[in-house]
């Protein structure tokens, strides 16, 4: 990275700042790589506000919520796919009895990556299992289809949390053990895990005050049906996710914490000149249209950029894939040219609901990146 900032460089830091300003997030850390490797780089704001104030840091650790889809679960899955223990087209129904079912028998692990399963965006588990996590499973396999299998894309939790028990069905292991022996453990990395412990907690960016948001969608929602177990504090060193959190931390769709760097070696694994867990012919899959003629442009677990009003903006090529998280994190993939592109925020925290909208900030951003790698 350079020690004196380009100026199309200080133009990121300036709009991240100026969103920071506005109350769109607390803090921001941003990373841009070419070839592996990190070109820029930097660190906004104040990872924790409340109880306490901690500044951010290219070491901050954030709740990398939703990118735990394809950094973990849909690496795993990739991983056995390569190893043919697992089949993109087999049903869910082979490797998991519960989705033996009338109406799910058409459903394919492909179609759970994809997003076009059917299956509902969300349910709140913790309520509709009596607080049994053991339930959760059949709980999401009993609950009716939203859309048959194969006709649309319908962003699913529910889709993923169901290939975290599939992962643990098949190796016999908790996810977080499968993912630090299989991903964390092979590369190396420090600061990425399931469940940060207290003592790390201040190296932690903080989220939301409390379970305010999901508590206002259940009793939107789910009228009349009391739950005991909402938090109240400032979420800081557990996973924000409601469903992640009632799992145990680690599920398939949540609980990833990581920083910035860390984060980078993970979305390598998925460029075929860097990746070091799979074949570059396994690599491919990510840059595949997977749903053509569909609502959304989805390859094996992630958002390709040819979607329509994608966060990848306009700067990016059509067969670039990237993802956002709930909190406020996205990165994105252009393998063709080995660029990444990572920008971890904080927006729960510190702030009255509703959250802030923050998709036209990763569009702009992606955008001033581009621009700088073009202009180093």
């Amino acid at each position: 990275m350079n020690a004196a900032k380009s100026t199309s460089e200080a133009s990121i830091t300036e709009f991240l700042a100026s969103r920071i300003e506005a109350g769109d997030f607390p803090s921001a850390v941003y990373l841009i790589a070419e070839n592996g490797r990190a070109i820029f780089a930097d660190a906004l704001g104040n990872a924790v506000r409340e109880p306490e104030s901690h500044p951010a840091s290219l070491d901050t650790i954030y709740d990398l919520a939703s990118l735990t889809k394809p950094l973990i679960t849909g690496l795993l899955c990739a991983q056995l796919v390569e190893r043919g223990e697992l089949g993109l087209d087999n049903p869910v129904a082979d490797y998991l009895p519960e989705f033996d079912r009338a109406d799910k028998g058409s459903i394919t692990i492909r179609r759970l990556l994809t997003h076009t399963s059917g299956l509902p965006a969300w349910r709140p588990l913790y309520l509709l299992t009596d607080g049994v996590k053991e339930a959760a499973l059949a709980t999401i396999a009993a609950d009716p289809l939203q859309n048959a299998p194969g006709e649309r894309v319908t962003y699913s939790d529910l889709g993923f949390i169901t290939l975290g028990f599939l992962l643990q069905r098949l190796s016999g292991q908790t996810l977080a053990v499968l993912a630090q022996k299989q991903i964390f453990e092979p590369l190396g990395l420090q600061h990425t895990f399931f469940n940060p412990a207290i003592a790390a907690r201040t190296g932690v960016a903080a989220c939301e005050g409390g379970n305010a948001y999901e508590r206002d969608m259940c009793e939107r929602d789910f009228p009349g049906r009391p739950y005991g177990g909402w938090r109240n504090e400032i979420i800081w060193g557990a996973v924000h996710d409601g469903n992640a959190y009632f799992l145990g931390g680690a599920a398939g769709h949540a609980g990833l914490f990581s920083t910035a760097t860390d984060t980078l070696t993970l979305a390598n694994q998925f460029i075929s000149s860097q990746s070091q867990l799979l074949q570059p012919e396994t690599c491919e899959l990510f840059r595949r249209n997977m749903t053509e003629g569909l609502n959304e442009a989805r390859s094996f677990a992630w958002q390709l950029a040819l979607t329509k009003d994608s966060t990848a903006g306009s700067s990016l090529p059509p067969d670039a894939f990237g993802h956002t998280g709930f909190t406020g994190t996205s990165c994105w993939v252009d393998a063709g040219h080995e660029h990444i592109f990572i920008l971890l925020t904080n927006r729960t925290h510190n702030r009255a609901l509703p959250f802030a909208n923050i998709n036209s900030v990763r569009r702009e951003f992606h955008t001033l990146a581009a621009d700088a790698l073009k202009v180093r």
